[in-house]
């Protein structure tokens, strides 16, 4: 007979039981999935989506803080190195970036979709992981250096990508930590991680540009802010009260296992930035390369609210995937605030990317960066969208099918960067151009994949009505940014976010049910914190 378990609000469930018979309990209104944390996670959709909503706060306000520290960081490196070395910069962190890929093995979404389900197994699933990346880091480093050498780059650009790798390993393991603070709805720690990262990396790096170590320099601050935060989450997760870390042989070979389908789908979307560094830089000039970095460079950071979304609502969605009709409500509370940052976002890059551009990088040797944004604007929108139905397949447990649709997009990107580059290069100078072009044409591709894929009834009439809200209050917001003159950065942010905010309400995209979810987690974080909550 199993040991029950207790939990705060007097509610006992038999050990290991938690999670596992998701569609009962979710069908009760009202009913309880405290877990370990004991907060309430069921309850109805106003709990669920209050839950999602207090995730997005806390790595809103993560996000906030660390995307502040990224310009100045990015700003500080762009203007130090220049178009050029920015443009080196940019091609080694990209191949690290791949091969991070198989250091992971797909554990961040599996661990965070088995700890949401199993918490007691949080230590092994975490220590088993953790040992796992470092291995994998290890075993990566000599094939990237030899793919770089044999791509014909030099002793230079093999060295940096070899040591990109290693100095990026701490903050790697420091963010598996993440795994279980996202499962256990703790975003607040993650996010605490994060931004000490971002400090310490600061701090460390502007004395090594002042002092002209270049990008060596830059590797060396990453390493020991990653260090610091490695520290700052070892520190967190203790004070969570979850299990010891520990390795297990059986875990390892079950991440392998679990992590293989997710493996593949990354590895599809990260094979595409590399080859769009490598196409890149082999087809356009290296100034090209330095300006389409900068553009990924914001592009990342407009990226964020897609992940923060996707992140928040991934629990909620990996425990009502087991009832269609739960799985809906959580996929329709992620999709409606997701629509409205990506519609605004489109719409804000594209009027104001060369402000933007100006204000971190300077437009003297990076204004054609502006124009690689203004241009992806539109894709912007759909690859919000992609990156939310990506999350929602894995927390669903699927993927394979996902995955197959992001390597057809992979292929097609491919080709297309092929073509466009050499153009955009000959007839305008900006070969980052065709890269984005090539971007935006095969999301296409990986939408209609994710449409095919997703369990059939996920989406419903009201999703398709609520993209054509969104898209309709980016059209007026446009329309009346036409009709009128020039504005100041100061005046036109403002007056842009006014003016969607209000074609959104007068279209039904933001209601009265969006407001009351946002007041239940402002609440809630008003609430007093609970005792392992750090202060």
């Amino acid at each position: 007979m199993r040991r029950p378990r207790r939990l705060r609000r007097g509610v006992l469930l038999p050990e290991g039981d938690v999670l596992t018979r998701t569609a009962e309990h979710r069908a009760a209104p009202g009913a309880i999935d405290a877990g370990e944390e004991g907060r309430p996670q069921g309850g109805g959709d106003a709990a669920s989506g209050s839950a999602v909503a207090r995730n997005a706060f806390y790595l809103t306000l993560g996000q906030a803080a660390t995307t502040a520290l990224a310009i100045v960081m990015s700003a500080a490196v762009g203007r130090s190195l220049g178009a050029q070395d920015f443009g080196l910069y940019y091609l080694v962190s990209a191949m690290s970036a791949f091969a991070y890929v198989f250091v992971e093995w797909g554990q961040s979404l599996f661990v965070m979709r088995m700890v949401a389900r199993e918490p007691a197994r949080a230590g092994e699933f975490l220590g088993t992981a953790l040992a796992m990346r470092s291995a994998f880091a290890a075993i990566t480093t000599l094939p990237v250096g030899a793919i770089a050498w044999v791509l014909g780059y030099g002793a230079r650009t093999t060295w940096l990508a070899m040591a990109f790798i290693l100095s990026t390993l701490p903050v790697f393991l420091a963010q598996g930590y993440g795994m279980v603070f996202r499962a256990r709805d703790r975003m607040g720690r993650d996010a605490t991680v994060s931004v000490a990262n971002k400090v310490v990396a600061l701090a460390a790096m502007l004395p090594a540009l002042a002092l002209g170590a270049g990008i060596p320099g830059i590797i060396g601050a990453q390493a020991v802010a990653g260090l610091a935060a490695l520290a700052v989450a070892s520190r967190l997760y203790r004070r969570l009260g979850a299990p010891a870390l520990r390795l297990s042989r059986a875990t390892a070979r079950e991440l392998l296992a679990g992590g293989t389908p997710i493996t593949v789908m990354t590895a599809a979307s990260a094979i595409h930035p590399y080859f769009d560094a490598i196409i890149l830089s082999k087809l356009a000039s290296p100034v090209s390369v330095g300006w389409y970095g900068a553009a990924k460079t914001v592009l990342g950071t407009l990226m964020a609210p897609a992940v923060i979304l996707g992140q928040a609502s991934y629990p909620r969605v990996a425990r009502a995937s087991g009832e269609l009709a739960s799985l809906r409500v959580a996929v329709r509370a992620a999709l409606r605030p997701l629509l409205w940052l990506a519609a605004l976002g489109g719409t804000g890059t594209y009027l104001f990317a060369p402000t933007v551009i100006g204000l971190i990088y300077g437009r003297g040797d990076f204004g054609p960066a502006a124009t690689i944004l203004q241009i992806f604007a539109p894709g912007l929108f759909l690859l919000f969208v992609d990156i939310l139905l990506g999350n929602i397949i894995y927390a669903s447990g699927g993927g394979i099918g996902f995955a197959v649709a992001k390597i057809v997009s992979v292929g097609i990107a491919a080709l297309l960067d092929v073509l466009l580059i050499p153009w955009f290069q000959t007839h305008h100078g900006n070969g980052g151009i065709g890269v984005v072009v090539a971007y935006a044409l095969s999301e296409v591709a990986v939408f209609v994949g994710a449409l095919i894929v997703l369990r059939r009834g996920t989406l419903g009439a009201g999703a398709a009505l609520d993209v054509a809200r969104a898209l309709a209050a980016a059209a007026a917001t446009l329309a009346l940014f036409h009709l009128l003159p020039a504005l100041p950065a100061w005046a036109g942010i403002p007056l842009c976010v006014g003016a969607f905010t209000a074609a959104s309400a007068a279209l039904g995209l933001v209601n009265r049910k969006d407001l009351e979810m946002l007041r239940l987690a402002l609440r809630r974080r008003e609430a007093p914190a609970a005792p392992d909550e750090p202060s």
